[in-house]
């Protein structure tokens, strides 16, 4: 399943934009909005269960825990950052589960097909 999001305008460095209504200020207020895709950052070195984790796992006696490998799930839901452009509020809203995601990309409609050409494939 494809997940194109329309609405968004795009500007010259390539964030989108997307016009709502400020849910922290007055309820009717509206204010420009930076939409982006949220990616999920770097693991700290230093959160606790990766201490105790580094440090039962060093010296001998091989793997100490489990590994999980029973994976369910194919996809991961989509998360958009919304960052306020008056105030630089920042929330976060979660759209459905889909396999691709284009922020502000084209939508597909029925009975069209794209055209390959072999230059494109070698």
């Amino acid at each position: 399943m494809d997940v194109f999001f329309e609405g968004l305008s795009s500007s010259d460095n390539d964030v989108k934009r997307w016009s709502t209504s400020q849910r922290h200020a007055a309820p009717t207020a509206r204010a420009s909005n930076a939409v982006t895709q949220y990616k999920k950052g770097k693991d700290s070195i230093y959160a606790q269960g990766k201490r105790r984790y580094d440090r039962k796992q060093s010296g001998f006696g091989g793997q100490t825990k489990p590994v999980f490998h029973k994976k369910a799930k194919t996809t991961k839901k989509v998360v958009l950052r919304l960052e306020c452009s008056v105030c630089k509020y920042k929330m976060q809203l979660s759209l459905k589960r889909c396999k691709n995601f284009e922020l502000g990309g084209e939508k597909k409609q029925k009975g069209t097909f794209r055209l390959v050409h072999l230059d494109e494939i070698f």
